[in-house]
């Protein structure tokens, strides 16, 4: 959860590779779950996917390697966290930090 001075200048969003009615269907299902109040996005096509390189081409369909991106207001990436194995992902804690080094850097 983010803390109070962050929620206003932070967006979290998820990008999947299912399409549209396949992304709305797992946000619904999932909408109940704590802490999951964020778009989930459709990159059916996997441009995005493609452009930051994520494409899982050994996987039996199209997914994307799990990846965690901090970007600030201009575009820029200041942070990630790539890993083949989807059970291994950085800490809300982690992220946080990294969300706070470009706070305390303006």
């Amino acid at each position: 959860m983010l803390e109070e001075n962050l929620r206003d200048k932070v967006e979290i969003l998820a990008v999947s590779v299912d399409p549209h009615d396949k992304a709305i269907f797992l946000r619904d299902k999932l909408k109940d779950q704590p802490g999951f109040n964020f778009p989930l996005l459709s990159d059916a096509d996997h441009r995005v996917i493609d452009r930051y390189g994520l494409l899982n081409e050994q996987a039996k369909r199209p997914i994307p390697h799990p990846a965690t991106y901090v970007i600030d207001r201009k575009g820029a990436v200041r942070w990630k966290f790539v890993e083949v194995d989807y059970k291994l992902r950085p800490s809300n804690e982690d992220v946080l930090a990294q969300i706070k080094k470009i706070e305390t850097s303006k």
